[in-house]
């Protein structure tokens, strides 16, 4: 038997098209024995980051086990211009492409192999992401590619006869990619004579199977064998059909819908070598590519863009000749008063994660811009001279940010939020999350919480035992959102700034009633059956189990009819949902959260685009991966939030100052006015953020809040977890309970709040 891999392989990201899982994939090319796997999904590398991650928690098993680790190759099918990728005046001809698998052989080729992706959405979509001729030349260097399936340039001029036009091709991929350009061979030869599946597509893929393996021989191409995998196992093919009925808007019993050979399934080694035993070479080149491949990472550390420092200031040069290298070294891995410096294997691990001292060069220059304006602050909110507390904690704090890398983040963030505020007219938030317990912060305007009033921890912030990006939410009223996104891509570049790709995948209830609708089941029916299915499972035990189709049999008895239905249509819905749920079904743009980044974002990561909701005909930029992993590549997240709350306070102030002749500023409001507090104890507070809902609304009426603290402590306690205290912390607060304290010393935090433990800062203190 010879070795071989699966180079064509679509995963739930070649979406409606593609039915598998990436960890399926990988789990079973790993049973199988196969050494590495490409993914190569339609026009898109959605999936990339995704087999990287998966493949790399494999491995760690693998190396434990003392066997060898599963190599991913990066790749994409791409569609290739007609003609050149600007053109889009003949649907005909222009509105798709030729199909290439494109593969990275090292990190060089995966950057390349991002640009050309890159470029194919920006540039070249018309219909679908295209590239053409001139971008594949440019950005060809460590890229293997294999000349796809009939659809492929090289295949299908040879089935419309026109072997000069094959010739041209072969000969241009062969001057370009050399020995790293291969000819395909696919087989999807239907067996069984009783399946209904797409019969037309062997007898192609034979004819030119047949002149792919002269013109090989003749211009000394080797060529390899692949599947063109849509789906992890053969008993999927029935589901995989449903899942093109959706994609395509037709039923299942439609004559004329568009049909697969249902053989594209990722096969075992065993398979591959039944179906291609009379061309073994072309099963080993598979690993001959395999082998050129490299092993590499493609996350990064934090890539930090550049702010622009005004001229007035200096220079990064002044910088760089008023300090010397051993005292920026020493200045990096010593605390803020320079003192007790970090051994030297963890200061020298420090700074090259920093980037070299060469990049502390820029990090020092703008933390001491960051430095000035946090002072300046400091002295208009807390008074010139400062006092040692404040001029201590500024100190300490900016050197965490400095240690860190992240003084340019900082200067980002106050540089729009102020831009919002003063240029803009837009109403910003008072800021929320961990962001507050930073005196810096408060100095430079982010926030506008005093830290220090109220007892909170720069550590539950940033933390250097705990090496994470800062995260700073930021409210924008509604309508002044878009305004600011705007401003930032003005200012730092349309290239670098993007939104963050989101998945809509099949939950159970959609899968449900999608397969449903296929198989023609009465409406009325999948409806009642759907709604039988709770929002939260749990088992005989009251455990919770996770919300997913086989979970959700177990619990509910009409699920089990359903699955053991005399009506086939409901057996194959609930038979064919179970395979489907989980599948990618569509792509969104993240509500929120943004990308600014040093360099052209596509330098980094794939992006694509998206229709801009708000501006209809306006494409937005966004990275092709999703938030839970893009800031692992070394991208800075920052989270723009419209709230709608910010917009009615906005209008509230304009209709004062409109019928009252008065201007209200916000931030002087004071904290201790009764009768606000009277509105709150009558759970009056329709409008007002997080305290609006019925269950808030309830829990006041009992509390009857007198400070700004009980507020405070109801913002924290109402969310899951923390609940169950509300009523001891009421009745504490009402006199109708003791006031214990498990350790005398813990009265000194836990005060305030009647002895419940409410705030992250209480049990870090």
């Amino acid at each position: 038997m010879q070795d071989f891999i699966h180079l064509h392989v679509h995963t739930y990201y070649s979406i409606l098209d593609g039915q598998s899982s990436v960890s399926k994939l990988v789990d079973k090319a790993v049973a199988n024995g196969m050494k590495g796997m490409a993914i190569t999904d339609h026009g898109d590398m959605f999936g990339i980051k995704e087999l990287f991650n998966y493949c790399n928690k494999v491995n760690g098993k693998l190396r434990d086990e003392g066997k060898p680790e599963f190599k991913p190759i990066f790749g994409c099918e791409m569609y290739v211009a007609r003609r050149k990728k600007s053109d889009r005046s003949d649907p005909k001809v222009d509105k798709s492409g030729y199909h290439l698998i494109v593969l990275a052989k090292n990190y060089n080729g995966y950057k390349n192999l991002i640009k050309l992706v890159s470029r194919a959405w920006v540039d070249g979509f018309y219909m679908r992401p295209r590239t053409d001729r001139e971008d594949l030349e440019r950005y060809h260097e460590d890229l293997i590619v294999c000349s796809a399936c009939i659809a492929g340039e090289v295949p299908a001029k040879i089935l419309r006869d026109d072997i000069e036009g094959a010739r041209e091709a072969i000969e241009w991929y062969k001057r370009v990619f050399g020995d790293d350009y291969y000819l395909e061979l696919q087989r999807h030869e239907v067996k069984d004579p009783n399946q209904r599946a797409n019969r037309e597509t062997f007898p192609l893929q034979q004819k030119a199977n047949r002149v792919i393996l002269q013109l090989a021989k003749e211009y000394g191409i080797k060529v390899v064998c692949t599947n063109d995998a849509h789906f992890v196992d053969k008993d999927n093919a029935e589901a995989h059909d449903h899942l093109l009925c959706l994609s395509t808007g037709r039923d299942l019993d439609d004559p004329n819908r568009m049909l697969y050979s249902k053989q594209e399934w990722f096969k075992t080694r065993e398979e591959m070598n039944e179906v291609f035993a009379d061309v073994p070479e072309a099963l080993s080149n598979t690993i001959e590519i395999l082998d050129k491949v490299e092993t590499y990472s493609i996350d990064h550390a934090p890539i930090m863009p550049f702010f622009p420092i005004p001229k007035e200031f200096g220079t990064e040069e002044d910088t760089r000749r008023n300090i010397t290298p051993e005292q920026l070294y020493h200045e990096f891995t010593s605390d803020e008063n320079g003192e007790n410096p970090l051994p030297k294997d963890e200061a020298d691990k420090k700074i090259k994660k920093l980037g070299g001292i060469d990049k502390l060069y820029r990090i020092k220059f703008e933390a001491d811009y960051l430095a000035k304006l946090a002072y300046d602050g400091a002295k208009e909110r807390y008074g010139d001279p400062l006092s040692k507390e404040v001029h201590e904690r500024v100190k300490f704090e900016l050197h965490i940010m400095k240690t860190m890398g992240f003084p340019g983040y900082f200067l980002i963030v106050q540089d729009f939020i102020n831009s919002a505020r003063d240029e803009l007219g837009v109403m910003v938030g008072p800021g929320r999350g961990s962001a507050a317990g930073s005196v810096v912060a408060y100095c430079l305007g982010i926030t506008k919480i005093d830290p220090m009033k109220y007892d909170l921890l720069f550590e539950r912030f940033l933390n250097p035992d705990r090496i994470s990006l800062p995260d700073i939410d930021t409210d924008f009223d509604d309508d002044g959102r878009g305004k600011v996104l705007e401003w930032v891509e003005d200012k730092y570049g349309h290239d670098k700034v993007a939104h963050i790709i989101t998945y809509g995948t099949m939950a159970t209830k959609n899968a449900i009633k999608d397969v449903a609708r296929v198989e023609k089941v009465p409406l009325a029916e999948v409806n009642a059956l759907c709604k039988q299915i709770p929002d939260k499972l749990s088992d005989s035990e009251g455990n919770s189990l996770k919300m997913n189709l086989p979970n959700a049999i177990k619990c509910v008895p009409a699920l089990r009819e359903a699955e053991a239905s005399p009506d086939p249509r409901m057996r194959n819905t609930i038979t064919y949902a179970k395979m489907l749920e989980g599948t990618v079904r569509g792509t969104g743009i993240h509500a929120c959260g943004t990308i600014i980044c040093r360099d052209a974002i596509s330098d980094w990561v794939p992006v694509s685009t998206a229709e801009d909701k708000s501006d209809p005909g306006h494409k937005l930029l966004c990275t092709q991966y999703d938030g839970h992993v893009i800031e692992e590549t070394g991208l800075i997240k920052m989270d723009f939030l419209g709230l709608k709350t910010l917009s009615i306070l906005k209008e509230a102030v304009e209709n004062v100052k409109l019928h009252r002749g008065i201007d209200i500023d916000l931030d002087t409001i004071p904290i201790d006015d009764p009768e606000t507090y009277q509105l709150y104890s009558e759970g009056r507070t329709i409008g007002t953020f997080q305290f609006e809902s019925a269950g808030m609304q309830k829990y006041l009426r009992e509390l009857h809040p007198t400070t700004f603290e009980d507020i405070i402590a109801m913002n924290a306690l109402y969310r899951p977890g923390p609940m169950d205290y509300i009523p001891s912390f009421i009745a504490r607060k009402n006199g109708k309970e003791e006031i214990k304290y498990d350790i005398p010393c813990m009265e000194k935090y836990l005060k305030d709040t009647y002895g419940i433990t409410v705030y992250q800062e209480q049990v870090m203190l």
